[in-house]
């Protein structure tokens, strides 16, 4: 009967009419914003401005993988114009001697670039290339990929003089040639297409053929000054690291380091206005 309350019921109800008994004690609301703040933040796309700055440090990451790399292994891992002369000068050798170990590590570098770049271009491409999430993961997966060779020289140190052509040689080869070319293709996404990170040529060609060369404000100029100069340091890194005891795993570790580094700092990196409005 309306009116009427049964034994130990309470009449108190809620703002919307909901009674006090019948709320949930944790609303759902209270999580919504929450959650919706998050997936929008993740969703948003990267401002371009200063994005330059990581990919400046990509450079140096560079100079320490290859320095490394090619007197450890023999090969680069990240500029495949060394490696292409490398597979011609094997090749130009099967005519009079055997080839040469170096052209199957330089083939096995470009062959693994080359795929990578395929994969990581259509991943930026597919799931839109200046998101955070999308730059978050393909930094994370170059994290994961030179932390596995890392691991790999770790517990199994290659002897590239006793068998040049190991597992231990090759596989760490293809995964951070796998993952280098993902900084060049970061470069493409923030429209930065002269700082893919595994050029210098094209770089001291512009520089040196800028007609503002020795201007005051010149940000341009400033890019590609800075460029060699952090690859230059990096390669010093390299060439430390294989001289020591941490020899190119303690580099390899040092670069995975790096790389997380930067699936922070796109974690915390400002977003477009226009991209946030958006989402």
């Amino acid at each position: 009967m309306a009116g009427q309350r049964g034994y130990g019921t309470v009449g108190n109800s809620g703002p919307n009419g909901v009674a006090d008994e019948d709320a949930p004690l944790l609303a759902r609301s209270s999580l919504r914003p929450g959650r919706a703040s998050w997936r929008a933040r993740m969703r948003a796309e990267v401002s371009c401005s200063w994005a330059d700055a990581v990919l400046l440090a990509c450079y140096m990451v560079t100079g320490l993988l290859d320095s490394c790399s090619i007197q450890v292994w023999g090969a680069f891992v990240s500029m495949q114009t060394g490696n292409t002369v490398y597979v011609g000068l094997g090749l130009a050798s099967l005519v009079s001697t055997t080839p040469s170990p170096r052209l199957f590590k330089s083939a096995v570098s470009i062959s693994c670039f080359c795929l990578g770049s395929y994969f990581f271009a259509r991943f930026h491409r597919f799931f839109s290339p200046k998101r955070r999430w999308v730059l978050c993961a393909s930094f994370a997966a170059q994290t994961l990929f030179t932390s596995a060779a890392a691991l790999i020289t770790s517990t199994n140190p290659p002897d590239p003089e006793a068998d040049p052509l190991a597992w231990n040689v090759l596989v760490p080869i293809a995964l951070v040639a796998f993952q280098s070319c993902g900084q060049a293709v970061t470069s493409r996404a923030l429209r930065q297409n002269a700082l893919t990170s595994v050029v210098l040529t094209s770089i001291y060609c512009d520089l040196f053929s800028d007609r503002d060369l020795f201007a005051l404000q010149n940000v341009t100029r400033n890019r590609r000054v800075i460029a060699p100069l952090l690859l230059l340091l990096g390669a010093v890194l390299g060439g430390l690291f294989s001289n020591h005891s941490a020899g190119i795993a303690g580099a390899l570790w040092l670069a995975a380091g790096l790389k997380f580094c930067m699936v922070v700092t796109w974690f915390l990196w400002p977003a477009e206005a226009d991209a946030e409005s958006d989402n």
